[in-house]
C-alpha cells in the first residue's frame, strides 16, 4: 500500500477528485486550505494581498498497483495547467488498522 500526499492550487480541487475516482481511489482527507511556495519555481500561495492564491491537499492511500497510473493523471493535470502547480508525493505504507 502507498500513500500519497498531493499539494495543489485549488483552481485544481475538483479535477483532483475527478483523478481519485476514475483512479477508484475512495477514501482520501483533504487539508482544504493550506499557504506554501513551490520548491523549483512555483508562485507563493499564501492568501495575502501580494500572494493571494491558495492551495489545497489531499492525502489518500492506494494500493500499490494503482499508483503509476494515478500519478500519470496527476502529471498530465500538472502539464494542461503548468502555472498552477500540483506535486505528488508517495510514501510506502508499512501498518493500517
Amino acid at each position: 500500500m502507498k500513500s500519497i500526499f498531493i499539494a495543489y492550487d485549488q483552481a485544481h480541487h475538483e479535477a483532483i477528485i475527478d483523478v481519485l475516482d476514475r483512479c477508484s481511489c475512495r477514501g482520501f482527507t483533504s487539508f482544504g486550505t493550506v499557504q506554501g511556495r513551490g520548491s523549483v519555481k512555483g508562485e507563493p500561495h499564501y492568501g495575502s494581498h501580494a500572494w493571494p492564491s491558495l492551495a489545497s491537499a489531499i492525502i489518500t492511500f492506494v494500493d500499490d498497483s494503482k499508483t503509476d497510473t494515478l500519478l500519470e493523471m496527476l502529471h498530465a493535470l500538472d502539464e494542461s495547467k503548468p502555472l498552477l502547480g500540483l506535486r505528488a508525493f508517495v510514501w510506502d505504507v508499512e501498518k493500517s488498522i
